[in-house]
């Protein structure tokens, strides 16, 4: 993991961190309550065992500077569960367990929401996939609000050999294109873009627009990439479909040669409230952070559509807006609105000089 992450992190109401010798009563008393385990009562175990199992949640962290997490509510401290991701053979497996009395409050959602993220932008090469009962309804909900889609079944090692296989979710993947000729399939950048654009996504035009006209602002991305001055990065569920996209771009100007901006973002308006549109930012600031030299990304949007507290979230701070430059509609001009992040996260440094 890069050493400038640090993985433990706030969510909007929770503290999201590493395991201590100190938490081990916490973790013994969440994982032998019998409430926990009505779907796969066969997995729960001893006291015993579950030392053992919270050595290596620990060792883990020691290992590889990440792993499950202790949750702690922010306005108290407490603890209130375990949730995160970690190594699990060729994949990261998400992980998420509540306290009885915290359950109904959306937390595993919340925080299986920021552990796929934080591994989708600092944890490439291995798939997120989490593991569950197929009757377990709220536990599939919860990994599909955090972005995962089905990719199977599997016989788990606690599945007795009279029920159904556990099902496997996977969450989805960032891909970077920067070859023109690579892209996979035009056609469905062009569908994704349409429908999107109909259902109100800013994206460069009006709702109603014609195809030719997408077609042709693609095309002057294309030639960007041909130029070798863009990448597009693609989000694709586990069987290769497309669900979102956006354009990283460079500027020509040499003194801006540390900074991308980032064009065109969308993704699926059928897929709206599964955690996608952050994991696309997550996985564009990974393709970003794997280029020579780039430190600084801007993008700008359209005021009155809402993006704002969105871009905010994954990071980025308003540096700028002229007032009125984008006209809609006559009669309806817009702000451009301009935002900016550091790579590393560090908060921005505004010049001294005039």
């Amino acid at each position: 993991m890069p050493a400038e992450m640090p993985f433990e992190t706030t969510t909007a109401r929770l503290r999201l961190r590493r395991p201590v010798d100190g938490d081990l009563p916490f973790h013994v008393a969440l994982h032998t309550d019998p409430r926990l385990y009505t779907h796969a009562p066969q997995a729960m175990r001893t006291e015993d065992e579950n030392r053992c199992v919270f050595d290596g949640f620990v060792r883990h962290w020691d290992e590889h500077g990440f792993g499950y997490w202790v949750v702690e509510d922010l306005a108290t401290g407490a603890p209130v569960g375990m949730a995160g991701v970690r190594h699990a053979g060729d994949h990261l497996n998400l992980y998420y367990r509540f306290d009885h009395d915290a359950h109904g409050r959306g937390y595993a959602r919340e925080v299986a929401r920021e552990a796929v993220v934080l591994a989708t932008e600092w944890l490439p090469g291995m798939p997120v996939r989490a593991v569950v009962r197929p009757a377990h309804h709220a536990s599939l909900r919860t990994a599909e609000r955090a972005g995962l889609f089905r990719a199977g079944t599997v016989r788990h090692a606690d599945d007795r050999p009279d029920e159904e296989p556990s099902v496997v979710l996977e969450a989805p993947r960032v891909v970077g294109v920067a070859d023109v000729e690579r892209v996979p399939s035009r056609e469905q950048v062009l569908d994704l873009w349409c429908r999107v654009n109909d259902a109100g996504g800013a994206v460069g035009f009006a709702p109603g627009a014609g195809r030719d006209e997408v077609e042709a602002t693609l095309a002057r991305h294309e030639a960007t990439m041909a130029a070798g001055r863009a990448v597009l990065g693609q989000l694709l569920d586990p069987a290769g479909r497309l669900l979102g996209l956006a354009w990283w771009d460079e500027s020509p100007t040499p003194l801006l040669a540390h900074a991308r901006w980032l064009y065109r973002v969308m993704v699926d308006p059928d897929l709206q409230g599964r955690n996608l549109g952050r994991l696309l930012m997550a996985g564009m600031h990974r393709l970003a952070r794997e280029m020579d030299g780039v430190e600084l990304v801007t993008l700008d949007y359209r005021s009155g559509t809402g993006v704002g507290g969105f871009y905010a979230r994954c990071g980025y701070t308003e540096v700028g807006r002229v007032p009125g430059a984008i006209r809609v509609a006559p009669g309806d001009d817009r702000d451009d609105v301009i935002m900016a992040r550091r790579l590393d996260g560090a908060a921005l440094q505004p010049h001294g000089g005039s």
